[in-house]
Formats: C-alpha cells, structure tokens, sequence
C-alpha cells in the first residue's frame, strides 16, 4: 500500500526574502534620491558654520582693508556654495516656507477669532448670531457639545458685564448709532 505524506515546506529561505526586501528598499530609497539631501544640507550647514568660526579666528586681528577683503571672499563663496547645492537646499527652504506660512494662518485666524468674539460681547445680535450658528451646527453633529457650550458660557457672560456697568458715552453713542441702521 502506498501512502503520501505532503508537507508543507517553503520553496524560498527566510534569509533569502529578507535580503530581497532590504535590497527593495535600498533600490526604492536610491530612486527617490530624498536619502542623501538631508545629510548634504547638514554638512553644508557644517562646513559654513566652521567657516565662521575659523574666519571669526582669524580676523579679530585685521585691520579694515583686510577685514572687507575677507568678507568679500567669504560672500562669494557662500553664493558659490549656494548655487552649487541650490536643488538640495530648494526643498528645505520650500520646507520652512510651508511651515512659516502655515504658522502665520494660524496666528492670522486667532487673531480674526480674536477680534470677533471681542465684537461679539459688545454687541448683542453678533452674538445672538453666533449661537445660532453654534446650535445649528451642534445640532447636525458637526461640533461637540463642548464647543457649544463654551459659546453659551461667552454669551452669558456678555449679557452680565453688559448689564452690571455703565456704557461708555463712546458705547452708548455707537449702539444708539448702529440702532439706527439695523
């Protein structure tokens, strides 16, 4: 009688598919050419700032001649090294543009904020407005409950300040003003 035993054996070594995986990744990180830019704009950063240090040491002595000379060498090169590495050093400077850029929307919209909800406590209907909008958007679900709140919490705490003091003769001129076209 014949019998057959069928194991289950892998056809490739683990070794082998790993070695194929990292030399994948090797390949693919040479294709994209990212890999060596970050070290290439840490060496130029490195190389300047040892420049500086080394110029630095050197011209504590000069006098005003010498000093311009050397900093007229040093700019030129600099520009030199700049146009030398200019597509390395592209994307780090469109890199820290982005940041900036998206750092001063930010701080632009808090300011807006900022100023909105300042108008909103002077005036009654720009808040009465903002609740609304605060409640319907609760309402849909697009905003926590939280949100809301904060915004009710504000609008009661407008309501006391405006009635507990005395209006400015400035404030009551421009509510008795603004009454008027609304």
């Amino acid at each position: 009688m014949t019998s057959f035993v069928h194991v289950d054996q892998p056809t490739v070594h683990p070794g082998v598919e790993r070695a194929e995986i990292l030399l994948a990744r090797i390949q693919a990180a040479r294709a994209g050419g990212n890999g060596a830019r970050p070290l290439i704009v840490l060496l130029i950063l490195a190389v300047l700032a040892a420049a500086a240090v080394v110029a630095d040491n050197l011209v504590t002595h000069w006098d005003e001649g010498a000093l311009l000379a050397a900093w007229a060498v040093l700019s030129a090169a600099v520009f030199a090294g700049v146009a030398l590495y200019a597509s390395s050093l592209r994307s780090v400077f469109a890199r820290v543009a982005g940041v900036w850029n998206a750092a001063a929307q930010r701080r632009a919209a808090a300011r807006a904020d900022a100023r909105f909800l300042a108008t909103a406590k002077s005036d009654p209907r720009i808040m009465q407005e903002l609740q609304a909008a605060t409640w319907r958007e609760e309402s849909q679900g697009k905003i926590p409950a939280a949100a809301a709140a904060k915004v009710d919490a504000l609008a009661r705490m407008a309501e006391r300040s405006n009635e507990a003091r005395m209006p400015t003769i400035y404030e009551a001129m421009r509510r008795m003003n603004s009454s008027r076209y609304y």
